[in-house]
C-alpha cells in the first residue's frame, strides 16, 4: 500500500510532516530518480533520497526510550556554543532518527521521552492531547496563598494565558528561603514553569520534570541514563496520543 511521502519521512523520524513538506518543496527529496513534489505517494520498494542520501520506506521497527536529562544539556542536536546535547547520550540508529517528545531548557532536568516514530511524537506534543506534565520546583521567595491561587487561576504571559492545573507543597528545606512545590501543566510553552513563578515575583532555583502523562522516571535510571520502554509502556504512549499504533 502507498503512503504520502511526507508521512513516510515523518514516521522515519526525519521531522514533522509539515517539515517534510518544506523539504519536498525545497527540492531536497527525490523518488526513483525524480524530484518529489507535494502530494506524491510512495510504495515500500520505492527508492527515496534525501539530500542525495538514501532512506528506506520499508517497514521499520520503531524504538521508544525514556531519558533522565541532567541539567546543563541542550535539547538541540547542535549548539554553536559547544554545549552537551541530550542526543549525545542516546544510542546510535541506522536509517532512523530520534525525535524528542517536547523539550526541557538547558538548566532543567528530568524526564524526556524519545521515539523514532515522528507521527507519534507530534501527536504527543500537540495541545489537543491534553497530557499532564508534572514538575518538582524549588522556589526562592515568599510564597503566599494568594500567589498560589493566582497561579492556579491563571496569569497573562507574553505569549498568552497560562496556569498550573495543580500546585502542591513539597518538602521544606531547613533554615532556607527555598521551598519545594509540585506543579502540573497541560501544555509545554517555552520556560512556562519558570515564567509563571516569576510573574509572582518569585525565583525558580531548581526545576525537574518528574512526570509526563502516566510516565515517571524509574529509580534505576539515574541522571544521564536512558531505558527502553516495555511493550505495555509503548501501548500506553499510543493511547495517550489517541492514535492507533502502526505495527512497524
Amino acid at each position: 500500500m502507498s503512503d504520502k511521502l511526507q508521512k513516510v519521512l515523518a514516521n522515519l523520524g526525519l521531522g514533522s510532516r509539515r517539515g517534510m513538506e518544506v523539504w519536498i518543496s525545497e527540492g531536497r527529496i527525490t523518488v526513483n530518480g525524480k524530484q518529489a513534489k507535494l502530494g506524491d505517494r510512495v510504495e515500500p520498494e520505492d527508492r527515496i533520497l534525501v539530500d542525495g542520501k538514501p532512506v528506506s520506506s520499508k517497514a521499520l521497527t520503531h524504538r521508544f526510550i525514556l531519558y533522565n536529562k541532567p541539567s546543563n544539556e541542550i535539547c538541540s542536536r547542535k549548539d554553536p556554543e559547544g554545549r552537551k546535547s541530550v542526543f549525545d547520550r542516546l544510542p546510535n540508529l541506522k536509517n532512523q532518527r530520534w525525535v524528542s517528545v517536547g523539550r526541557l531548557d538547558f538548566s532543567t532536568s528530568g524526564l524526556l521521552l524519545f521515539t523514532t516514530d515522528g507521527n507519534l511524537a507530534n501527536k504527543l506534543m500537540h495541545p489537543s492531547s491534553n497530557i499532564e506534565r508534572e514538575y518538582a520546583v524549588r522556589v526562592l521567595g515568599d510564597v503566599s496563598a494568594d500567589k498560589i491561587e493566582a497561579l492556579k487561576e491563571g496569569v497573562l504571559l507574553d505569549d498568552g494565558h497560562a496556569k498550573f492545573s495543580d500546585v502542591k507543597k513539597g518538602q521544606e528545606e531547613d533554615e532556607s528561603a527555598n521551598q519545594w512545590y509540585y506543579v502540573v501543566l497541560m501544555e509545554g510553552k517555552n520556560r512556562e514553569v519558570r515564567r509563571l513563578w516569576e510573574s509572582q515575583g518569585l525565583t525558580v532555583s531548581r526545576l525537574k520534570r518528574v512526570r509526563y502523562g502516566s510516565f515517571f522516571i524509574p529509580s534505576r535510571v539515574k541522571a544521564g541514563q536512558f531505558t527502553d520502554l516495555k511493550a505495555k509502556d509503548v501501548r500506553a504512549l499510543y493511547e495517550m496520543a489517541g492514535i492507533k499504533r502502526q505495527r512497524k
